[in-house]
């Protein structure tokens, strides 16, 4: 039997209690991996920028990213240390990357 992450959908629902709505939110997601926690707000978002130091997990992500969200969610390999940019984001999230 494959391993099922999160199937009480507990990650979701911590998700939108402390974010509230994501609706029209500029979105920096550090730790994003290979966009599995991305796919449950990205839709909500104006822009997301996902960034993870795992090249692999950057590459599933882009692979994996839905055809309607690709105008809107971009990925990029490296640390918060590394990432340079003039963007402004209206939230910052994190998870699983300590």
């Amino acid at each position: 039997m494959p391993i099922q992450l999160d199937p009480e959908r507990n990650e979701p629902a911590a998700l939108f209690e402390f974010a509230g709505s994501f609706s029209g939110q500029r979105v920096l997601e550090i730790g994003c991996g290979d966009g599995r926690l991305t796919w449950l707000f990205a839709a909500q978002a104006a822009r997301v920028v996902g960034i993870d130091p795992k090249p692999d997990d950057i590459a599933l992500a882009i692979q994996n990213c839905p055809a309607p969200l690709r105008g809107c969610v971009e990925f990029h390999v490296g640390t918060i240390q590394e990432f340079e940019t003039s963007e402004i984001f209206d939230l910052a999230l994190i998870s699983w990357s300590l």
